[in-house]
């Protein structure tokens, strides 16, 4: 059975790409952060969750993995397509076509506007490296209890990356 396996990345740019400036998601990619949002279920007393939400920080777009703001209420009669203040935490994922460096970069940019702790998930070493400001993080393994001081969120890491 094929299920239409690609491993590398292609010269062509999908309007996916364009549209959201960012690579298209793979399957490990979404299956992780599918598992994040279900471990960070428990902290929707104190958060919203948002997944691929667009965020338009002064003249910086964006459109993290998962982006972590204080609690709020929905509102289903208006919705807002692009938030205009920053998340207290993102969540990027690194994708088979992007490199560390480019998400290194774009969390300094986070931090730069307001953003409080950033996560950059390495799938291929299955690690999560949970950024404090541009310069000072920690590692996280597979094996390991996450724990992420600036927004108290701790949970193991072991359903993750399964």
């Amino acid at each position: 059975m094929d299920f239409g396996h690609q491993t590398a990345a292609t010269d062509e740019i999908s309007s996916y790409e364009l549209e959201r400036n960012k690579p298209m998601p793979s399957l490990n990619h979404g299956s992780i952060q599918a598992n994040l949002i279900i471990e960070l279920a428990p902290f929707r007393k104190k958060y919203r969750l948002a997944s691929e939400l667009s965020i338009e920080l002064s003249d910086w777009p964006s459109v993290p993995d998962i982006s972590i703001y204080p609690k709020m209420e929905l509102d289903m009669k208006n919705d807002i397509i692009s938030m205009k203040e920053p998340p207290l935490g993102v969540i990027e994922i690194l994708s088979p076509s992007q490199s560390l460096s480019e998400l290194t970069t774009k969390a300094a940019g986070y931090f730069a506007h307001g953003v409080k702790s950033c996560w950059i998930v390495l799938p291929s070493l299955s690690n999560i490296y949970v950024f404090s400001s541009p310069d000072d993080y920690a590692i996280f393994r597979a094996s390991e209890t996450l724990h992420d001081e600036k927004l108290d969120i701790s949970f193991p890491l072991e359903e993750v990356f399964k």
